[in-house]
């Protein structure tokens, strides 16, 4: 059963006892969020016309869909997200995401909206603004199926308990479903996953991680 935790900057995380695994940094799930996949992802794509195409290995509490959503872009988004163990609904209403933006008074709405649209069909979250919900484990994707992305959220609970899905062949997975000069952005700056993301092929670039956190991990697929 997965605990409610408040983190340092007052937004909630998830707890997983079987794993000893927190969805989002204690110090802040919001601002670790907002610093890794916002900042040093959404921010740090170069300008670009036509759709922006992305996807995110971990829905969880749906907290990096609903910041991106909440981003003012100027290009339709498709958001693609895989989650092998869904939040249920009655962990999705306590999370306090929807009432933190008090300049977004949208976001509520969009919080609902993010865990109740159904899964495996792709859905409007908002107007230009499309999500698919993929339930799976990443092992079961149809990447024929997918698009090419441009930015990649990796949010996957830490090597030592998923090992699986950090390893190389994941890694040349997305690789191969990239943009040239798409960006894969993680949390994770152990040295095994960075030599698994360059093995790939990526060109790794280490940056100051968020509060908590020394480092993390910005991967730049070869123009």
């Amino acid at each position: 059963m997965r605990h409610l935790i408040t983190t340092s900057d007052g937004s909630h995380t998830l707890y997983v006892p079987e794993l000893g695994e927190h969805y989002h940094s204690v110090h802040g799930a919001v601002q670790e969020s907002m610093h890794i996949f916002i900042q040093h992802g959404l921010q740090a794509l170069p300008a670009g016309e036509g759709p922006l195409y992305i996807f995110e290995m971990g829905l969880g509490t749906g907290l990096n869909l609903l910041l991106t959503a909440l981003k003012p872009l100027d290009r339709p988004v498709h958001y693609v997200s895989v989650e092998a163990y869904p939040v249920n609904a009655e962990e999705a209403a306590s999370l306090n995401y929807g009432t933190l933006f008090t300049d977004h008074p949208e976001a509520a709405g969009l919080m609902k909206t993010i865990h109740a649209l159904p899964w495996n069909e792709a859905a409007e979250l908002r107007p230009g603004f499309t999500m698919l919900k993929i339930h799976a484990k990443l092992a079961e994707v149809d990447w024929t199926k997918l698009p090419q992305f441009h930015l990649v959220y990796f949010d996957a609970f830490a090597p030592d308990a998923q090992p699986v899905l950090w390893a190389e062949e994941v890694f040349q997975t997305l690789y191969n479903q990239m943009h040239p000069g798409g960006i894969l952005v993680t949390y994770c700056a152990k040295g095994s996953v960075r030599r698994a993301l360059k093995d790939a092929g990526f060109t790794i670039e280490k940056l100051p991680g968020p509060p908590g956190k020394r480092e993390m991990t910005r991967a730049r697929k070869s123009i």
